[in-house]
């Protein structure tokens, strides 16, 4: 039985997601597992998930992966780069995966692997680096230098986003010298963040319109893009996650932190001398809206200053982020994932969590990363419209299907 590797936040599970893992199984066998790497309550972007880990790793299992591994919060609210080294150490130290499969915009891997090969390059880092020290901002300085040793033809192939995460999970792939073999599905229907125009209903939908229509509780245009028995699902598990709801709370830190602070976050512009305009920033803002007008630079994108808010709402630091996972936290699976777990009990590189009781018994890096993963938790519950008892992370089970 061949074994599918896939990273993914699933926010929510939809048809999209569904196609993936088809084409998956196409390309490797029906029989093919998919073990999916997901990231818990907190996202890339900056926010709180639209449900809870459980609810959405439900969603998961019905739409057709078969084991569910955690992705911690540390990697999965960072970027790509670092998102990718997170999700792809979790994968590659179950020491199960053959393949690690994900969606692109341009379907070939081989092209992505030539970008990835580039930007893993001591000349590329030349480039960038003589970019970089020249003013260009980072993107650009990126696409810039590979362009210089590739061309525009590749070089494009990073202005997009799932092109660029998978030209990350490969860079991973090779720094860990990992057999996992990248394979890409081309992605299909609207783009990445997209919203849908006028009554248009196109086979898929992104990640993003699927939201809107949460935020709406647009149940009947939600139903036709979740997978079947979904619908339910999500409704029973929507609580109407939103970080204004911490406001207050979070204002109250900004206005408390120094430059010093800022720069023990990562991606904080500590470089770039960012850290005190950040403080200037969180001593004169009323609102988050206006923190991020006030301390975004015109270079960095909205989800990078989210991202900071929502480590300094988490009391989160560098040294909070060890330099590799320190466990496979299991979130949920079926019965073709448990033959997966079997097979990762007896060759795994770290300690398994099927339950969390298990947690207890882990001791330095893992033990306070469980512990801040629990804390992680109990704040995105602040966020909810009704506020669960906290000690979830304790006390809720892998969801069984």
């Amino acid at each position: 039985m061949k074994i599918a590797g896939i990273v993914a936040e699933y926010n929510p599970f939809h048809t999209g997601h569904a196609y993936q893992i088809a084409c998956t199984r196409a390309q490797l066998g029906e029989d093919c597992a998919v073990a999916a790497v997901m990231s818990g309550h907190w996202v890339q972007g900056g926010r709180p998930a639209i449900a809870d880990k459980w609810t959405r790793t439900r969603l998961a299992l019905l739409g057709g992966a078969d084991l569910v591994l955690e992705l911690p919060t540390v990697w999965a609210v960072s970027s790509a780069e670092t998102f990718a080294r997170g999700a792809v150490g979790l994968l590659a130290a179950a020491q199960v995966v053959d393949v690690l499969s994900f969606g692109s915009e341009c379907g070939d891997a081989d092209k992505l692997r030539r970008a990835a090969s580039c930007l893993n390059s001591p000349e590329y880092e030349a480039g960038l680096r003589r970019l970089a020290e020249g003013g260009t901002p980072f993107a650009a300085a990126r696409q810039r230098a590979v362009e210089g040793l590739l061309g525009p033809e590749l070089a494009e192939l990073l202005s997009t986003p799932n092109n660029n995460l998978g030209v990350e999970y490969i860079r991973a792939l090779d720094r860990l010298y990992h057999d996992i073999r990248p394979m890409t599905i081309r992605r299909e229907g609207a783009p990445h963040d997209s919203l849908m125009r006028g009554t248009e209903r196109p086979r898929f939908c992104s990640a993003t319109q699927l939201r809107a229509f949460l935020e709406g509780e647009d149940w009947a245009a939600l139903a036709p893009y979740l997978p079947k028995n979904g619908l339910e699902v999500l409704r029973a598990g929507w609580s109407g996650p939103s970080l204004e709801r911490a406001e207050r709370g979070l204002l109250a830190r900004l206005r408390t932190m120094t430059a010093e602070d800022w720069a023990n976050i990562p991606d904080s512009g500590a470089g770039e001398g960012l850290p005190p305009r950040l403080e200037r920033a969180g001593a004169q803002c009323r609102t988050l809206g206006e923190f991020i007008a006030l301390a975004k630079p015109k270079h960095w994108t909205q989800a990078r200053m989210r991202r900071l808010l929502v480590w300094t709402w988490l009391g989160l630091t560098r040294e909070d982020r060890p330099a590799q996972p320190p466990y496979l936290r299991v979130l949920g699976f079926n019965g073709r994932g448990q033959a997966v777990l079997k097979g990762m009990k007896e060759r795994a590189h770290l300690p398994i969590l099927t339950k969390p009781a298990h947690a207890r018994s882990l001791d330095g890096p893992g033990r306070r990363l469980f512990d801040l993963e629990a804390r992680c938790t109990d704040l995105y519950d602040l966020c909810l419209e009704a506020v669960p008892t906290p000690g979830r992370e304790w006390t809720t089970s892998p969801v069984r299907l």
